[in-house]
């Protein structure tokens, strides 16, 4: 599995919606950035979600990690992100929209889950 970088782009379900990817470590970079760790794509601002009308609500914050962390690389006590990064919106229907990872932001650096 590949390992997120702060260049990396995650987007909501609707496609559109592109995650605000912020680092908050500094201790280990790839070519391409810093290393994501635990927390850092929680609580992120989503911008350009289409998904909106009357009774819809756009993806605009991302919510918990769900799936995605490494079981055996951490920096500094805190698992680095993987590709298979997965967790949930605050977009409409609640509970059910996701976001993923679209592209690592590297192409070298890879770890176990």
């Amino acid at each position: 599995m590949k390992v997120l970088t702060e260049e990396a782009d995650l987007r909501c379900a609707h496609e559109l919606g592109k995650v605000a990817v912020i680092a908050t470590q500094s201790w280990v970079r790839s070519e391409r950035g810093r290393l994501l760790v635990r927390n850092d794509p929680e609580g992120r601002p989503i911008a350009g979600c289409p998904n909106y009308g009357p009774t819809i609500k756009p993806c605009t914050s991302t919510l918990a990690v769900q799936r995605g962390y490494s079981t055996l690389v951490r920096i500094d006590g805190r698992p680095v992100c993987l590709e298979s990064l997965e967790g949930l919106t605050d977009g409409t229907p609640p509970g059910s929209v996701k976001y993923r990872v679209r592209h690592t932001g590297q192409q070298l650096v890879e770890v176990s889950e």
